[in-house]
C-alpha cells in the first residue's frame, strides 16, 4: 500500500480535529478570560495537547488577536529558545503568544519568558503536568475516543478490534496507538474504506 492511500497516513490523522467533551468552546474561552489570557493546556504524550492549541490558535485569531505559535520539543536547540525570549520581548496587546512544549525551558528561561511576554493580549502553553500558570483545559483520552477517531478515518475497522487493549497497550497514548494502527494497514497491504 502506498503511504498516502494509507487511512492512517499523516496528513488524514492531521485532519481530526480537538474534541471537547463537557464545555463548549465559548465556555472554554470565557475560562481563558478569566485566567486573563494566562493558562496551560495540560496532559499526558498524545492527549490533544497540540491539536487543541492549534484550534485555540484559529478561535483566537476570530476574535482579533494576532497569535504567535511556536514549538519546542526535546531536541530545540539553544538558539530556538533565545528567538522565542526575543519574539516574547516585542509582542504588544494584540499577539497571543502560543507555546508547545513549555516544559523544554528550564526555570530561568521560563521567567524570562514570562517577564518578557508581559505585554502580550496573552500566553498560553502545553505541559504534561499542571504547573506555572493556571490550568484552562487538561486533554484526556480514553478507548471510546480511540474508537470514534478511528470510525472517522476508517469505518470499516470500527467493530473489527478491541480498543480498549490498544488504548491501554499505549498508555493512552492516541498518537502512538494510530501509528500503530498506521503500520499494520502497511503491513498488511490492506486499504480500508
Amino acid at each position: 500500500m502506498r503511504a498516502r492511500d494509507n487511512p492512517f497516513s499523516t496528513n488524514r490523522i492531521l485532519l481530526i480535529r480537538y474534541r471537547l467533551q463537557g464545555i463548549t468552546w465559548e465556555a472554554l474561552f470565557d475560562r481563558l478570560v478569566s485566567l486573563r489570557f494566562r493558562a496551560a493546556v495540560t496532559g499526558a504524550h498524545g492527549a490533544g495537547k497540540t491539536t487543541l492549541l492549534e484550534d485555540l490558535e484559529i478561535k483566537l485569531s476570530e476574535r482579533g488577536f494576532v497569535p504567535r505559535f511556536i514549538r519546542l520539543n526535546t531536541s530545540s536547540a539553544r538558539r530556538e529558545k533565545r528567538e522565542l525570549l526575543k519574539f516574547a520581548k516585542t509582542t504588544g496587546s494584540k499577539e497571543f503568544l502560543i507555546l508547545d512544549g513549555a516544559e523544554q525551558l528550564n526555570r530561568i528561561e521560563w521567567l524570562r519568558l514570562r517577564w518578557l511576554s508581559r505585554h502580550a493580549g496573552g500566553l498560553l502553553i502545553s505541559l504534561h503536568r499542571p504547573a506555572r500558570l493556571p490550568t484552562l483545559w487538561h486533554c484526556r483520552t480514553d478507548p471510546r475516543l480511540l474508537e470514534q477517531i478511528v470510525a472517522e478515518i476508517a469505518p470499516s475497522m470500527s467493530g473489527s478490534r478491541n480498543f480498549h487493549a490498544l488504548f491501554r497497550r499505549h498508555d493512552g497514548n492516541l498518537r502512538e496507538a494510530l501509528r500503530e494502527l498506521y503500520d499494520e494497514c502497511a503491513g498488511n497491504g490492506k486499504l480500508f474504506h
